[in-house]
């Protein structure tokens, strides 16, 4: 029976320190007389406006279940005091366990909390459940990591992402808006001014920290899968950069965590693309409802990985739907392997390589813009964020692929490559993709894995490569559950480039393999159910907002054929909207720019350029910030531009250059 609830739009918590953090509540009528669980929220991105349609598609969900949601702002965000001081800092996490207990002390609550996000909140769902505050129950955790370091936008087995930067400029943005007067009052200006003043520059910090040491450690709860305290269920989507980390969850949590893989970009699954999306809300629901509430729905019964297997997907402009099927593992095991070799004409094959096999070197030095057909490293929307068509990539690549297939294979886990290797300098980048042939020839990226040579032996403490001697190296790629059809060829496709999402080393001197050593190892599906997963009723659960001005996108690759410079472009204006309800209207522009020269990997640069707009009639404020990264062979050259105004008048400006020495970068 759905139950009566109200809304909340503002509700001041104020912390041990002083600091009132603003909340928005959905609460179950009767809570008073009939306490109930709470599910909290914590982010920086702004309930009033930047994540409330996400917002009033679920908590009310919940609170017609008799679940409330708490959704609150991160210090300096939305209408929170404060500054920002970082990103999963040790204050953020201990705010939110303050808030935890503020919420397991209320009159409406049973005292018990369960903690939920996607991105920043599936990350510090999972970092603050590793550090045992006693009302929290249980943890949804959607696009996450259990390894800041390996798995998420900044750093991939020691190579620089260029998500980085990306994800920098986008938080120097979203940190630098306005808190809403409609809330704050006249208090607003002097904390806009506040927070314009001494927001940092995240990037900054990050690349103070180019190996895998405390400063990714922490937050990190691979670091201590035993001492994780409360059940977890870790959502991704194979569309997403996220992918891997439900399978490595249950593999350290074991029964304390439940896995769920679908074929979705980097949203909730009841609104994400590719479809089939799943009916996140009742799975929720119930996940509450057994760890919250202590109901015998089963819930803990439900098998320990559900995945998706995609079934001879295609590239397109947009994926509207991936072809495939669910199945179930009731036990996650560590899966048989179908080993790869490189046969004697060139061809992959099935078989182990010859032990000790040697001397059939090939020599690989990807043109610097391979790897503009990859998408984004985590992708928001189902069109040119995904991978396209690989076969633009794979001209910059040495590839070898198997015969047309005389059956189907079905996998799912993360392959492994092990091979030897060799360079003539001190540092370079592997790059190794799965792809399926379609008969047609048409390429679809299955899986991608990138090595920073120098981290070979392991990110906390490179070396440089013995220049011109063979290393063996072992390379895991992002997890994948896929079918290669009959007749389709499986490919393995290897570069030294894999730009613009992996920036160069400082050298371009190349990398020979030797394919005798060359062995792929692919993880079996192995044992299974095939299972339905319920979609949701609603087909479109998203609230609509007034429209005030359209959105667009523009996404582009112009190579200068005269002078040798490849330029990747990304344009994205989410329109401006209007929230019916408070009457607050919002844009945000990121106009985005990557280059490179052909023979020059020191002539990298980016240039991210944020506008956001905030508005209502008789008040509107700007913000236009700009980050920028370059590079010489010992420096990563960083710089950032803030600019705000009022009505059309600059209040506020500060610049932001520094140099940071590259590590095995």
């Amino acid at each position: 029976m759905s139950r009566a609830f109200t809304v909340i739009e503002n509700e001041w918590i104020t912390l041990a320190d002083g600091t009132r953090l603003a909340a928005r509540i959905w609460m179950p009528e009767g809570a008073e007389a009939d306490p109930v669980p709470a599910v909290l929220e914590f982010l920086p991105y702004r309930k009033r406006d930047g994540t409330s349609p996400r917002d009033e598609s679920t908590y009310p969900v919940f609170a017609a279940a008799g679940i409330a949601g708490v959704r609150v702002d991160i210090r300096g965000s939305g209408e929170s005091d404060g500054v920002i001081d970082g990103e999963y800092t040790p204050l953020e996490l201990a705010n939110a366990c303050e808030l935890i207990g503020w919420i397991a002390a209320r009159s409406w609550s049973n005292g018990s909390v369960g903690m939920m996000g996607i991105s920043w909140g599936g990350f510090n769902c999972l970092q603050v459940a590793a550090l045992k505050p006693p009302a929290l129950k249980a943890v949804i955790s959607i696009a996450s990591t259990v390894d800041r370091y390996n798995d998420d936008i900044h750093y991939k087995n020691g190579t620089h992402l260029s998500a980085q930067l990306s994800w920098a400029a986008t938080m120097l943005a979203y940190q630098s808006r306005s808190p809403d007067p409609g809330i704050v009052g006249e208090r607003w200006k002097a904390m806009w001014l506040e927070r314009l003043e001494k927001e940092p520059f995240f990037l900054e910090e990050w690349l103070q920290h180019q190996r895998r040491d405390t400063f990714w450690k922490h937050g990190s709860i691979s670091e201590d899968f035993d001492g994780f305290p409360v059940p977890a269920l870790v959502i991704a989507g194979w569309a997403d950069g996220y992918r891997s980390t439900p399978l490595k969850a249950v593999e350290g949590l074991g029964d304390r965590a439940k896995a769920l893989i679908g074929p979705w970009i980097h949203k909730y699954p009841h609104f994400a693309w590719p479809k089939p999306r799943m009916d996140f809300h009742a799975e929720a629901i119930a996940w509450w409802n057994r760890w919250l509430r202590g109901e015998a729905n089963g819930a803990e019964k439900t098998p320990q990985v559900r995945a998706y297997i995609q079934d001879a997907v295609r590239p397109a402009l947009r994926r509207e739907a991936d072809p495939g099927f669910w199945i179930a593992k009731d036990r996650w095991e560590a899966p048989e392997m179908a080993i790869f070799y490189v046969e004697q004409y060139g061809a992959l094959a099935p078989g182990l390589p010859i032990a000790g096999a040697s001397g059939h070197d090939r020599y690989i030095r990807s043109p610097l813009d391979t790897g503009t057909m990859a998408g984004e490293w985590f992708t928001l929307k189902p069109d040119a964020e995904m991978a396209l068509d690989q076969r633009g990539d794979d001209a910059g690549s040495l590839v070898i692929e198997t015969a047309p297939l005389a059956e189907a294979q079905d996998f799912l886990g993360q392959p492994v490559l092990e091979l030897d290797v060799a360079t003539e300098a001190d540092i370079a980048n592997l790059c190794a993709r799965l792809v399926d042939i379609h008969p047609d020839g048409t390429a679809t990226r299955v899986t991608v894995g990138v090595l920073n040579l120098a981290h070979r032996d392991g990110n906390a403490a490179p070396k440089a490569m013995p220049r011109g001697k063979k290393v063996r190296v072992r390379l895991v790629l992002d997890a994948m559950g896929y079918r290669f059809r009959a007749g389709h060829r499986i490919r393995l496709s290897l570069s030294t480039a894999y730009w613009p999402m992996v920036l160069p080393p400082p050298v371009d001197a190349g990398v020979t393999v030797d394919l005798a050593s060359l062995g792929l190892a692919l993880p079996k599906l192995g044992a299974h159910r095939v299972i339905a997963i319920p979609e949701p009723a609603n087909p479109d659960p998203l609230p609509k907002y007034t429209e005030l001005a359209p959105a667009e996108t523009a996404r582009g690759v112009e190579r200068d054929l005269t002078n040798g410079l490849t330029e990747y472009t990304i344009y994205e204006d989410t329109g401006l909207y209007e929230h019916p309800g408070t009457g607050l209207a919002t844009r945000q522009v990121r106009d985005e720019l990557w280059s490179i020269a052909e023979n020059d990997p020191l002539s990298m640069t980016g240039t991210a350029v944020w506008t956001c707009d905030m508005q209502r009639p008789g008040w509107f404020v700007r913000t236009v910030s700009t980050a920028i990264i370059a590079c010489t062979a010992t420096d990563w050259l960083i710089s950032a531009h803030v600019r705000a105004y009022e009505g059309e008048t600059p209040i506020f400006e500060k610049r932001f250059e520094k140099a940071i020495p590259r590590d095995f970068m």
